[in-house]
Order: C-alpha cells, then structure tokens, then sequence
C-alpha cells in the first residue's frame, strides 16, 4: 500500500492533464503551473487539455510523448480522469499524481483547497507511494482476439439497458466455474473494488491485497454471490445466451459481443504508481468517501 519516501526527490520534467469539462479547470491548471515551475520543475500542459483552457499560451506535450518524456504526472480531474491517464501510463514508471475536482476521488486524492500546501512537499519528495496493478483482457471470437484492453477498476460485460438477461459460463483456470443469468459480470481489481463492484454489492479489497473480485450484477439466483479469486487466474466468461452484450473497459472503452464469445481476463504486469499526500491513509478515504461513522478516540 503506503511506502514512505525517506530520500527527497525533484521531478524534473511534470506533465498537467485536466479535465477540460470542469468548472474553473483553467486557473487551476495556472495554479499548479506554477507552482511546479516554482519548485524547479519543467512543465507542461497536456496539449488537448491545453487546447480546451485556452492555456496553449503555456509549454504543450502531446498524450503519446508524455512516456519517455516526462519523470511525473499530475492528473486534475476525478477518478475517471486518472483511470485514463493511469492505462496509458501503465508500465511506463512514470508516478500519478491525482488532484480532485469530482465528487468522490478514491484516488485522486488532494482537495482542491489544500493543492498549494500540499503539492510543494510532494515535489520535493515528501511523498507515500503505492503501486497498482492492472487487468488485461482479450475478447475472443471463433478462436480470433478481436479487442484487447487494459482496466485499472474493471473488466464488465453486461447487457445493454434495453434488453433481457444475460447467461454467461465462467471458467477459472480452465475450470468451470458456473453458469449465470444476470444483468453482467464485474471482473475487478482491488482499486475497482470501489467503484462498480461495490454498488452491486462486492466487498472492498484494501490496495495490498492480491486478489481479483468477481460480483455478479443483479442475478437471477440469490446463490450467485461475489467471491475473491487468486491473483494469479485467468479468467474465462463465455457469453452463452443474451443480445446486446457488451465489454467494458473501465466504462471508458468497449467491445460488442455475439453468443458465443469469450473475454478473457488476468492480471496485466503492467501496474501504475500513484503518489500521496505523506501519512496518507486508505481507511481514512473510506472514512471520509463512505461517511463510515467516527467514534471519540476514547471509545
């Protein structure tokens, strides 16, 4: 999870990626410019993101030439922004720094309000730091990958809004599983153990744990529970009956599938490193994002 940072460090080279559709993003963006320009670092804007701020008077870098080029990026946006820029980035070492301008922010988590307090000591090296592992999935037809993607949160293959159940065969390692009928499937890492999963019901996996969660979305049978798998699984789901089945990848890209089908779902090696405010804590942000209650220190 949490590893303190004892030995400072200067990013040299920062990229900023915002999210444009947000109110007020283009100051914000001015703000941490300069504050990282501050602190000695070379920066520069996201180019479409510059483009959409009206900040292209600002040093630019293109999405595809922030890998080998950039030593950090700071995400401004929500988890979705960073979900993004995190399967880019993926395997690429380059750390993500995540600054919250949505509602929840399970990983973007440096208020927008404390930006200027924090952001200075984390680019001078006073940092935590925890490395995420991704899912990799492949969809198969009649023996041919027709889509493959990378998840941070979740593989989901579920049925469009307008239609009937979905009946889907499982396989863990070859091995059947089970047969289902359900709205879909939640394939998630213990980061997506937050996000769609726990709504339909999954439990949540804290960061450390090595495990991939499968939660079945409003089956049929009551018996269909979520269950935490091994890491180091493959993952088979086969689409045995339904129309208008679809892949989803992070809810941010997706694939049709036909009867038949399969996606195939394990562990990625790449992973993603995300920085921290330093003594952050993972129960504290389910503290304060869950509204878990609190009691006096002397309970």
């Amino acid at each position: 999870m949490t590893t303190k940072n004892t030995s400072p460090s200067i990013f040299q080279r920062v990229a900023l990626i915002g999210k444009f559709q947000a109110d007020g993003i283009g100051q914000v963006l001015d703000l941490i410019f300069d504050l990282a320009k501050t602190q000695g670092c070379s920066v520069w804007i996201e180019e479409e993101t510059a483009k959409f701020t009206q900040n292209q008077h600002r040093p630019t870098i293109s999405i595809k030439d922030i890998i080998g080029n950039i030593d950090l990026a700071i995400v401004i946006g929500g988890d979705g922004t960073l979900l993004g820029v995190g399967r880019h980035l993926a395997g690429a070492d380059i750390p993500v720094i995540g600054i919250n301008m949505g509602r929840l922010g399970y990983m973007t988590d440096i208020p927008l309000q404390e930006v200027a307090m924090i952001l200075p000591q984390m680019l001078a090296g006073n940092y935590d730091s925890d490395s995420r592992h991704l899912l990799s999935a492949s969809v198969i037809r009649k023996g041919n990958v027709t889509h493959e993607g990378l998840a941070l949160n979740d593989v989901v293959v579920n049925r469009s809004s307008l239609t009937g159940m979905v009946e889907l065969t499982v396989k863990v390692n070859g091995s059947f599983m089970y047969n289902q009928r359900s709205d879909g499937l939640i394939i998630a890492t213990p980061t997506g153990s937050t996000a769609y999963s726990l709504s339909a019901g999954g439990p949540i996996l804290h960061p450390r744990v090595e495990g991939i969660v499968l939660t079945p979305i409003a089956p049929h049978a009551l018996s269909n529970r979520p269950i935490v798998l091994p890491h180091d699984v493959e993952i088979i789901v086969e689409v045995a009956g339904g129309k208008d089945v679809n892949a989803h990848f992070d809810m941010q890209s997706l694939s049709i599938l036909q009867v038949g089908d399969q996606v195939r779902v394990k562990k990625s090696q790449k992973q993603v490193t995300l920085l921290h405010p330093q003594g952050h804590s993972d129960y504290k942000t389910l503290r304060e994002k869950l509204h878990w209650n609190e009691y006096p220190s002397s309970f």
